[in-house]
């Protein structure tokens, strides 16, 4: 029987992707209002703000989580659909290419048998079960499907992707061209002259139905829509140590400083609020009292005294005991503008 499943598993082909990159993007004015309600909606949400005068929740490394997977160590407890559901608008999520194995598939006994894609992992996708890759082994293109799915089912919310990407652009681009509607929903800044007038407001990519905004931490990839996050953001430096401690809030780029200026255009402003080790314990520590006067004391001031427009942690609905969490923190950094 072993000797069988071995020639059966063997004589089955790598599923490599052989899907095509996205098409190009054309150039487009904003779409007329089509969708009044999600424009009324975004209207009475923000006003005329533009996309960098306004502040969203993020979810560190959202993928990792107790239920889309089964991880041994998270950063969050929901799924990524649940995140989204109760508010999240920044997910962060680590991109790496997984050659398919038949050896993990007969040591598995059939249970990881998955052809060779761009997979969701947190180190080596082979590694340690649970720890650097999680079973059922998560898809880039699945799980940028639930965002779509949730953009569809919500045309008045817009989401963005911060990606710590270890693929080439050619795989990413093919995880990406297989999710179905994504490129009707997909920002393009320079489809939109960002540099030269400003980010959209909020309710322009609402009306025009581009609400997905993709960044990464590659740069040879803006052929497919996904922004190089140092181009376009400026961000802290992501650790508040083991203990917890180091408040400061210091650029996570040397040469790309928080309080950075430059004609015509200003970069979304990314905080980071997190320790090394993901624990709840630690997030109930952190997420309430210490983010507010975080923002305030130090991240405020050293981008020279704008807020941040995503304030990503851990374990998102947990918090201290002061009545502060990290969504009624960022619903009052909105309410400040």
């Amino acid at each position: 029987m072993v000797l069988l499943l071995l020639v059966s598993l063997l004589g089955i082909p790598a599923l490599a992707s052989a899907a095509p990159p996205l098409a190009p993007a054309h150039a487009f004015a904003v779409a007329p209002d089509t969708n009044s309600t999600a424009v009324a909606q975004a209207r009475a949400r923000w006003g005329d703000r533009r996309l960098d005068e306004v502040s969203f929740l993020g979810t560190h490394n959202a993928f990792t989580n107790y239920e889309d997977s089964r991880w041994s160590s998270v950063s969050q407890s929901e799924s990524l659909r649940h995140q989204l559901d109760n508010g999240v608008r920044g997910l962060s999520l680590d991109t790496h290419w997984y050659e398919r194995s038949t050896w993990l598939c007969v040591i598995s006994f059939g249970s990881d048998c998955y052809p060779s894609d761009v997979y969701l992992c947190h180190g080596d996708c082979k590694t340690f079960a649970g720890a650097t890759y999680a079973l059922p082994r998560q898809s880039f293109q699945s799980s940028m499907q639930t965002v779509v799915d949730f953009l569809v089912a919500n045309p008045q919310e817009v989401v963005t992707i911060f990606l710590e990407d270890y693929v080439s652009a050619q795989q990413l681009g093919s995880s990406l061209g297989r999710v179905r509607g994504l490129d009707q929903l997909l920002f393009r800044p320079d489809a939109w002259n960002v540099r030269q007038q400003g980010w959209p407001r909020m309710t322009d990519l609402v009306g025009s139905g581009k609400r997905l905004l993709i960044f990464s931490d590659a740069p040879d990839r803006e052929h497919l829509g996904v922004m190089y996050d140092k181009a376009w953001t400026v961000s802290n430096f992501w650790s508040l140590g083991d203990l917890g401690n180091d408040l400061s809030c210091v650029s996570r780029w040397s040469d790309v400083p928080l309080d950075r200026q430059e004609p015509g255009f200003r970069r979304l402003f990314t905080m980071s609020h997190h320790r090394n080790v993901p624990t709840v314990i630690n997030a109930a520590l952190d997420n309430g009292s210490k983010l507010r006067d975080r923002i305030g004391q130090q991240c405020r001031p050293a981008a020279g005294g704008r807020d941040p427009n995503f304030v990503s942690v851990d374990f998102h609905r947990v918090s201290d005991s002061s009545g502060h969490t990290p969504a009624s923190i960022v619903a009052e950094l909105n309410a400040r503008n």
